[in-house]
């Protein structure tokens, strides 16, 4: 038994380690959004665009230098590669209207999926232990998504904000955890 005792308090080490880096880094970037929320979105676009770009070149190089692949396969992996590497490109050149689309778009996004939420609980009212809480999710969840799709920038605005101070928040109790963490493994 006390031959495990140095890789557990290892383990425990490592978890508070991660934890407390994780924490630092949420309530780092959680204080970039509030304090430059445009900036801090047009990394976040410039990052997407760098993964794109970096994904249109795994692709074409796929259907270039693949021996294995049929030749449909290839022209369809070449395609996408460049399909992926011209919208990258595009992002980059004008990073403020990319980030102002994605943001429209995860703004319509969300607001659907909030939607599309509240009509499966509604539809699922029947096997629900709590028929009242089920109605009212999905009232909340209806009408926060039709709210969103009136206005997509807004609330992608507000999320953002959310995501931000949610950031924060998690990010404090992460180092803290760190700290308390006892290693019960």
């Amino acid at each position: 038994m006390s031959t495990d005792l140095p890789v557990e308090k290892a383990a425990v080490n490592g978890i508070r380690t991660a934890l407390g880096i994780a924490g630092v880094l949420a309530v780092i970037v959680g204080i970039l959004i509030l304090v430059w929320p445009g900036k801090t979105a047009m990394v976040v676009t410039a990052i997407i665009a760098i993964y794109a770009i970096a994904a249109g070149l795994v692709y074409a190089g796929l259907g270039i230098f693949s021996k294995t692949k049929g030749g449909w396969s290839r022209v369809g992996h070449i395609v996408l590669g460049v399909l992926f590497i011209i919208a990258g490109v595009i992002a980059f050149l004008n990073l403020g209207a990319a980030t102002a689309w994605l943001a429209l778009f995860l703004g319509i996004l969300v607001g659907i999926m909030w939607i599309v939420e509240g009509v499966v609980a509604l539809s699922t009212l029947g096997d629900s232990a709590s028929k009242g809480w089920s109605i009212f999710f999905a009232i909340i969840s209806i009408i926060a998504g039709v709210v969103l799709l009136f206005s997509p920038l807004w609330g992608a605005v507000v999320l953002w904000w959310l995501l931000g101070i949610s950031l924060i928040v998690l990010g404090i109790i992460n180092v803290v955890r760190a700290f308390t963490f006892k290693g019960e493994l």
